[in-house]
């Protein structure tokens, strides 16, 4: 844990220790912090007797996606989302695919600065129907997000959430309130593969899933990146989507995407494609409705096809969406049967551009 000089925001979600201490309650970690202390995640930190969030307000930049690279394929389909992060993470992934903004301890990361309201008017500006707090973990700045939530809510935009979820029940409830959807990473199946490859837990993240669907509107989709030899056997996978079936229901989408040598798993080979196509398999033949491929060009697997009859529903190619066959009222075309999600009656055109944008001034430049 470092000692450093910060500039803090208030935070909610901590206790005073009787040896001093402070512990932060956000995540299952507890971090136990004495005075100029920062916790795992880097951003959360003590200061004066108190936990405080030191990257409320600032950015490691903003960028309009497609909605489908979050990735949520049942989510306002084919429209633009305003994505940014801020530094940090509460995970210790050894593979993680962004660890210059997760793993990043330096506060010159953050090179934008934008408030809640800011941020709300340029995606509206820019034609955004929602945006995402993606990058890195939205948990570890739960104050920023729900902040910026209100504000984009305040302009009819919706909100994205895409996490590990890895976060303790207490503000579990307050921040999934402000999100309109959420892309969850399932790292693995395994406790093991949890524990030495990203210095966390299984358990709190199946948690988080159940209280999704239980408990609130929230819109989730599911993703697991493949790691060859690590969380890619029939074994596992079979286990999981099994578990997802039962606990979560047939309905809620997975996405197997492709892992590239990266952060402190260099020596691990890439993805190979067929390994994505079996994952989608078996998800399906256990019982799994939708289930996508990631990371690969692989048009039958990127795409969404009726449970029902099998006819194809919305034909994608990467991030570009092609055959349309859903009703306005987000049915199959073919069958009537309904499909789950986030539909409006077209889909949107912003394909697969990627639109870097710079925040001056906390505003757009």
């Amino acid at each position: 844990m470092d000692t450093v000089r910060i500039d803090s925001h208030p935070t909610e979600y901590w206790h005073l220790l009787d040896d001093g201490r402070v512990q932060c309650d956000l995540c299952p970690r507890e971090c136990k912090l004495k005075e100029g202390q920062q916790g795992l995640c880097f951003v959360r930190a003590c200061e004066g007797g108190e936990i405080v969030l030191t990257t409320y307000g600032r950015s490691s930049g903003f960028c309009v996606d497609p909605i489908e690279k979050k990735p949520l394929n049942h989510f306002l389909p084919g429209t633009p989302v305003f994505s940014f992060g801020t530094a940090g993470c509460n995970l210790a992934c050894r593979f993680c695919q962004n660890w210059d903004m997760s793993k990043s301890r330096e506060m010159d990361t953050l090179a934008d600065a934008a408030s809640p309201e800011a941020i709300a008017r340029t995606a509206a500006d820019l034609g955004c129907r929602s945006v995402a707090f993606t990058y890195n973990d939205p948990v570890i700045f739960l104050e920023y997000a729900i902040d910026t939530a209100r504000a984009c809510h305040d302009l009819g935009i919706k909100t994205v959430a895409v996490t590990a979820g890895y976060i303790s029940p207490e503000p579990r409830g307050p921040f999934f309130r402000h999100m309109d959807a959420a892309n969850v990473d399932l790292k693995s199946f395994s406790e093991s593969f949890y524990h030495k490859l990203t210095g966390a837990h299984l358990q709190p993240v199946l948690d988080t899933l159940i209280y999704l669907v239980r408990h609130t509107d929230v819109w989730i989709e599911l993703t697991t990146l493949l790691i060859p030899g690590k969380n890619d056997s029939n074994t596992e996978l079979n286990e999981m989507t099994r578990w997802v079936v039962e606990h979560l229901g047939p309905d809620v989408p997975m996405h197997f995407t492709a892992f590239h040598p990266d952060w402190k798993m260099r020596d691990i080979p890439p993805t190979p494609p067929e390994t994505l196509s079996r994952a989608r398999d078996l998800a399906l033949s256990n019982g799994v409705h939708f289930a996508y491929t990631g990371n690969v060009h692989d048009s039958r697997g990127g795409s969404t096809w009726c449970p029902d009859c099998g006819t194809l529903l919305i034909d994608r190619d990467w991030y570009r969406l092609g055959e349309w066959n859903l009703t306005p009222e987000g049915r199959c075309d073919n069958c009537n049967a309904r499909i789950p999600g986030v539909f409006e009656a077209s889909p949107g055109n912003w394909g697969a551009r990627r639109l870097p944008v710079r925040m001056e001034g906390g505003r757009f430049a």
